[in-house]
């Protein structure tokens, strides 16, 4: 069976080093260029690659295509191989077959790199031999591959549901649904919503989806879809007949008719409304793996957060630094803006995915007293806030965005990076930004 699988990073080469090992004959085809990590993983591998081009011949020879999650259907090579009915999958599916470990799956607009985590730590505290991956750490086809793992909790986006076929998560969560990557489904919502919900698209009655009950988009496509798994909804705001809700301020989880509280809110790691909610679907989630109830709640109170999530810098001069830059949607600058308890200057921008920052007006008005844009298009930023703040000043790096919060900030003042926007304009990824704004804060 010819393989080829097209984009050499992180999905790709692992879907490479597992189709080597399962004999397929492979070929990874990057139109750009692979960087020399991924590159000496190919060669050490012995597996066949080319970089800056697509060849056409070797890839419509094909059985199967493997596409990385980064690739829109759009691209005209992917139409072509549609064209001559070559199954296109994605690397989670692909892994999937030869998966024998029981999957959690992890989606959402926000939260579920987070919750991902959480999932993750609670289970390891349990001594059980259990792995991460997906969007997160390590590839989920290289760890079929490499690590024989009892559990695997998967942190899985939008793209990457997309590309799926049978795959099958036993325990599906979704943290919420907010518009994010409209650019990727022809600026339609409900295309989005759909494409979250692919996560329950083959999951039995044995199966559970855990979610928001809170999350309008999610309680309205459940109205009016059917899906087969197990319900289990959890809520802050009031107490369910099944599920994970609040009680004089104690996670409970109720589940066939037995009732336990978990711990008190106050005294999870994580803080902040959209934490707690993390948490729950996590104690949830666990509590149907049969873990122990104190194993739970000692994991969420010793748990440290996810990097380049409302991650602490460094305090210079009574200021707080605070990097946020994974909030590349209005959702989860909503969630960062609304945590802030001090005079804020906030930095965003860079690569726009069809955002209405009108949704952050109240708490623009409330909390932000100067903004500094970090992008190269920063027009939509400015009409919307030019009214409101009286002070923006637009950058184009992390090093002048941080220079210049270091002159307008003042004791007792938080400058937030926390984008709202993809970061491709100016920098490799979210993490790329989120340490070049932390490297150029260490040398103030």
């Amino acid at each position: 069976m010819k393989l080829v699988i097209l984009g050499a990073g992180e999905s790709g080469v692992g879907a490479a080093i597992l189709g080597k090992q399962k004999n397929y004959k492979v070929f990874v085809s990057d139109a750009g260029s692979i960087t020399k990590k991924y590159k000496n993983v190919l060669l050490n591998n012995e597996i066949s690659f080319e970089e800056g081009q697509h060849s056409k011949a070797i890839i419509f020879e094909a059985d199967i295509v493997v596409k990385s999650p980064g690739i829109p259907d759009t691209t005209q090579i992917i139409k072509e191989i549609k064209d001559r009915d070559i199954p296109i999958i994605s690397e989670i599916e692909f892994a999937f077959t030869f998966c024998n470990a029981k999957i959690i799956g992890i989606t959402g607009s926000n939260g579920k790199t987070t919750t991902t985590m959480l999932v993750h730590h609670i289970l390891k505290n349990a001594q059980l031999n259990v792995g991460m991956g997906g969007n997160i750490g390590k590839s989920f086809a290289q760890q079929v591959a490499e690590d024989k793992v009892d559990y695997e909790v998967l942190e899985l986006s939008s793209f990457q549901l997309d590309g799926i076929k049978n795959f099958k998560p036993s325990i599906a969560i979704i943290t919420n649904i907010t518009p994010d990557h409209l650019d990727r489904y022809n600026y339609k919502f409900e295309n989005y919503i759909n494409s979250k919900f692919r996560i329950t698209k083959n999951q039995t009655e044995e199966d559970y989806l855990i979610y928001d009950n809170e999350d309008k988009v999610i309680s309205k496509w459940l109205k009016t879809n059917k899906i087969k798994s197990k319900l289990l909804p959890f809520s802050t705001e009031k107490e369910l007949e099944e599920g994970a809700f609040i009680r004089n301020n104690n996670i409970i989880i109720k589940y066939n008719n037995i009732e336990n509280s978990i711990m008190s809110i106050s005294t999870l790691a994580l803080k902040g409304k959209h934490n707690t909610k993390n948490a729950m679907a996590a104690a949830m989630a666990t509590t149907l793996l049969k873990v122990r109830q104190n194993t739970i709640r000692e994991s969420l109170e010793d748990f440290e957060g996810a990097a380049h999530r409302l991650e602490s810098v460094l305090k210079i001069n009574g200021v707080q630094y605070i990097n946020d830059s994974k909030a590349t949607n209005i959702n989860a600058t909503f969630y960062a803006l609304d945590s802030m308890q001090s005079p804020t200057v906030w930095i965003v921008g860079g690569v726009d995915k069809g955002n209405d920052y009108l949704e952050l007006m109240p708490l623009v008005r409330e909390k932000v007293k100067a903004i500094i844009c970090l992008g190269l298009d920063n027009q939509k930023i400015v009409q919307t806030f030019g009214n409101v703040i009286n002070l923006i000043v637009e950058t184009a790096g992390a090093e002048e965005a941080v220079k210049v919060a270091y002159k307008i900030a003042e004791k007792g003042d938080t400058v937030l990076l926390s984008p709202a926007c993809a970061s491709f304009d100016l920098f490799d990824n979210y993490e790329d930004r989120g340490n070049q704004f932390k490297q150029a804060i260490k040398e103030l």
